[in-house]
């Protein structure tokens, strides 16, 4: 039996779902049956995030791959894309660090006429993950620690932006996101450590050794956590600045390598 477009919308209004009848029509067009239909539903009334539900999220405007338990890219992290686009040269080496999905680098390699692009991540599903995003488009993904599985001899010092969407909730913070991230989403992917800023420090004391001269760091924080995270970036040799979306609640911190700068 098939559920109408209005026993769906009732379902997910019961689960708590605010925008129950704009996901009921993304279920609707995605299923593709009333089997299907039924067990998406039954999913995301559970509490499945809506992206793994549906096996794809919306990003800078295109669909990306997210496979259950990989970090949904958010809306508010198309500012950094954006950003990145400003700066980026039209033909330039792009790595994306703590890639998820892939999701940021893919959508900046899309904007240019024609990118190098390179993406890596600790978590294995993300990685199979990002393969799907990634692959169609000439990158490469590997599996591994930040910059540790990257080809470090063809690729050190050539970077021109570095994308390190990396994860910033403090450990004692974790409790208070929605249970879609904290159940669903790999803890490696959010847990920044006890002030949120752990992964970002490794990134940065190395990021200087990557970065071509005049490349660009770009990474997204809080608000509250901005200064101390300009500081670090100071602190490992690049130039830093803040930009804001007020519209997306969207803090970017990013650092330049100066021209002429050694690694």
């Amino acid at each position: 039996m098939s559920l109408s477009p209005s026993v769906v919308v009732t379902r997910l209004r019961a689960a708590g779902c605010v925008f129950a009848e704009d996901e009921a029509e993304l279920l609707l067009s995605t299923a593709r049956n009333p089997a299907d239909l039924a067990a998406m539903v039954d999913r995301r009334t559970a509490g499945l995030p809506l992206e793994h539900v549906l096996g794809w999220a919306e990003f800078c405007g295109r669909r990306v791959t997210v496979d259950p338990g990989v970090f949904v890219p958010r809306r508010r992290t198309e500012f950094l894309v954006r950003q990145a686009a400003a700066l980026v040269p039209s033909r330039a080496v792009v790595v994306d660090l703590c890639c998820g999905s892939g999701a940021l680098g893919a959508a900046l390699a899309t904007s240019m006429e024609q990118a190098e692009l390179y993406a890596a991540d600790v978590d294995p599903a993300a990685v199979r993950c990002a393969r799907r995003n990634v692959g169609p488009m000439g990158g490469q993904v590997y599996e591994g620690d930040l910059y540790e599985p990257l080809p470090a001899a063809t690729l050190r010092g050539r970077v021109d932006v570095l994308l390190a969407n990396v994860p910033y909730v403090p450990t004692g913070e974790m409790e208070l996101l929605p249970p879609e991230a904290r159940i669903h989403e790999a803890r490696v992917a959010l847990d920044g450590g006890a002030d949120g800023l752990d992964v970002l420090r490794r990134v940065t004391a190395e990021a200087a050794r990557w970065l071509a001269p005049g490349g660009h760091l770009l990474f997204e924080t809080s608000e509250r956590q901005a200064p101390q995270a300009v500081e670090t970036v100071a602190r490992d040799g690049l130039v830093p600045w803040v930009v804001t979306s007020d519209e997306l609640y969207a803090t970017v911190v990013i650092g330049r390598k100066e021209d002429g700068q050694a690694g």
